[in-house]
């Protein structure tokens, strides 16, 4: 599977904490970029993030100067990092239970910058998602089980070990289809508090 650093935007821009918002502003236009990395004061530190809904909400709804306001009273820190090694299934997970858009990727070292959009357009989840990787996985699980078990005999202990990988993959993949038809569910009990005169609703309400 796909992981963070197969993704990620490797050229980020970074920003002192202590410049203006005018300068994030001009540093933003100029790259085409929606969030800057803001760097650390020293090593052990934390990195910090700011984004052009921090700017707006912070400093454009409220008319202040944008030439007066410092980065540092607008970012996010410590802001969420992602190791380069997890899964997109998990980063896009991890977004979604923070509600956060977009996380640098870290590893010793500042290594890149990760966002829904790359999840999005760079990410395989459509081609491959996950329940039909397990699905494969089972499958070739189980054709190589039966060659063992024909081979060394139905009561080997390579025999039983096969079986037991098959029992773990499929008990994966029906972990991963029971959230799928959790969240389902969840997202229809929301739509029908917020609609509950829809004829979709009587029923389920009734």
């Amino acid at each position: 599977m796909m992981k963070a650093e197969d993704i990620m935007t490797k050229d980020v821009v970074t920003i002192r904490g202590s410049a203006t918002v005018a300068e994030a502003v001009e540093l933003m236009k100029k790259k085409g970029l929606r969030a800057l990395v803001v760097d650390r004061r020293y090593d052990n530190d934390a990195y910090g993030i700011v984004t052009e809904t921090d700017i707006v909400y912070k400093v454009t709804a409220y008319g202040k100067d944008p030439r007066q306001v410092r980065i540092y009273e607008i970012m996010s820190k410590p802001c969420i990092i992602v190791n380069p090694e997890l899964t997109v299934e998990y980063v896009a997970r991890l977004f979604a239970n923070t509600g956060i858009r977009r996380a640098p990727v870290f590893q010793g070292k500042l290594l890149g910058i990760i966002s829904i959009t790359d999840i999005l357009t760079k990410s395989d989840f459509v081609d491959t998602p996950k329940v039909l990787l397990l699905e494969e996985r089972v499958q070739k699980a189980i054709e190589e089980a039966r060659a063992i078990c024909t081979q060394q005999g139905a009561y080997s202990k390579a025999c039983a070990a096969a079986w037991d990988e098959v029992e773990e993959l499929q008990a994966e993949a029906a972990h991963q289809k029971a959230e799928s038809m959790v969240s389902a569910k969840l997202s229809f009990e929301e739509y029908c508090r917020e609609n509950p005169d829809a004829p979709e609703c009587r029923r389920y309400n009734s």
